[in-house]
């Protein structure tokens, strides 16, 4: 038995993070996207004092670059202090995007911070506030951008501790959504290395990839463009007397990325749709739980709208209309759309269409008979583009395209030319305004 604890595990601060590809919001929206992962700082900070933890980790890329500015390291240092005088203790590596080889001020960190090196794996003793040997805590910081070598094949633990957590900044089974830094697979971590928690850093969801041994990624704590979208946060974990491990998640992000769809079928008018989207942008505000909301629109589905939202102008004005009525940001609290994606359908009946003694039925029983059977459509996918992928240049930029050739060509097919013998302009489309 050992005593109980609890601690705040998080990763992946990234302060200073540029917000690319905003440049036609509001300037005064611009700001608040760029000051956004400091709120969540300083949410974490508040997060930590308020649950009485024992002390924090944090598991790698705390700035966004390695040349990190000096407001962003005045600003951590500051957070640091205020948990140094609630006696909350601070243990951080260095991931790939701040090694510390990249310029760095001079700053005095506050005692209650441990930052581990890049010559080795270490180990520090982690203690509750009552002053008990809570765990002991292990890491390793990049020494440079690049580390692809499995720095997790290093860490063994020291038998005499109570508990035993691991920070480690790396991709775990291969990730390909993420760099493969410092790869290791999840069978080496839990297979007698006889760590009780990996604390991880890297990838940007939350994931808990393992339970007893526990391996988990907080994710990033402030989502930064649309592929980064639901709560981020952190965990605060509790370990009893028996080591057993409690998690709960908490969100810190200031501002929340989100998108829905808005299916067109049964709408005729372009009035109508404006009010669907203007409903849909109301439910994600109250998705945001408080939070400001970065949001995106899929308008999709089958209906007579469709040929009018192939016109990019239609699509702008409705974008503007939102942006114009809408919450627009003001210091407060706000929801701004910035993008209407269009994936909508003509207005079409297959089974109907399969019927007819027509081209169009003739179009439609052929798209059938390719979709029941994957080597007919690939052996007619390749009869087709044969004339381009023979192409000397051609054939060449878009070789790897050949070798594919994905099954959604074919409903991208079916739509487009039975949308056009319909009537209907393009047959299926992805537009964004």
């Amino acid at each position: 038995m050992s005593a109980p604890f609890r601690f705040l595990h998080a990763a992946d601060l990234h302060l200073d993070s540029p917000f690319r590809g905003m440049s036609k919001a509001p300037e005064q929206l611009r700001e608040q996207l760029m000051a956004s992962a400091f709120g969540a700082l300083r949410a974490l900070t508040d997060t930590a004092i308020r649950e009485r933890v024992d002390f924090v980790v944090i598991a790698g890329d705390l700035y966004d670059g390695a040349d990190r500015s000096l407001r962003a390291q005045l600003l951590l240092a500051k957070e640091w202090e205020r948990l140094h005088e609630h006696g909350i203790a601070v243990f951080v590596i260095h991931g790939n995007h701040d090694p510390l080889n990249g310029s760095r001020a001079d700053l005095l960190l506050p005692s209650n911070v441990t930052v581990f090196g890049a010559d080795r794996m270490e180990c520090r003793p982690a203690y509750c506030r009552s002053g008990e040997l809570a765990a002991f805590v292990y890491g390793v910081s990049y020494g440079t951008r690049h580390v692809t070598e499995n720095l997790a094949a290093g860490y063994s633990i020291q038998e005499t501790g109570p508990f035993h957590i691991a920070m480690l900044h790396g991709n775990v089974n291969g990730d390909s959504s993420h760099d493969p830094y410092a790869p290791c697979t999840l069978d080496e971590l839990v297979g007698g290395k006889g760590f009780d928690y990996w604390a991880l850093g890297h990838i940007h969801t939350k994931q808990v990839l393992h339970q007893y041994p526990h391996v988990v990624y907080p994710g990033n704590i402030q989502g930064r463009n649309p592929r980064e979208q639901g709560e981020r946060g952190c965990y605060v974990v509790d370990v009893s007397a028996s080591r057993a491990v409690q998690l709960t998640f908490v969100a810190l992000d200031n501002i929340r990325w989100l998108e829905t769809e808005v299916p067109i079928d049964g709408i005729r008018t372009v009035q109508e749709l404006l009010y669907q989207l203007e409903d849909a942008a109301l439910r994600l505000s109250l998705a945001g739980e408080g939070r400001s909301v970065m949001a995106r629109l899929q308008i999709t589905g089958r209906g007579p709208l469709h040929s009018r939202l192939a016109d990019t102008i239609v699509v702008k004005t409705l974008l503007e209309q939102m942006q114009e009525s809408g919450q627009q940001p003001s210091g407060g609290v706000w929801t701004w759309i910035y993008s209407l994606e269009i994936n909508t359908a003509a207005e079409l009946h297959i089974s109907e269409l399969q019927q007819e003694d027509s081209f169009a039925g003739e179009l439609a029983r052929l798209a059938a008979n390719l979709a029941s059977s994957r080597d007919a459509w690939s052996a007619y996918a390749r009869e087709s583009v044969e004339p381009i992928a023979g192409h000397p240049k051609l054939g060449r930029l878009l070789r790897h395209t050949w070798d594919e050739l994905p099954e959604r060509w074919l409903k991208q097919a079916r739509e487009l030319t039975l949308g056009l013998l319909a009537g209907d302009g393009d047959g299926e489309g992805r537009k964004e305004a």
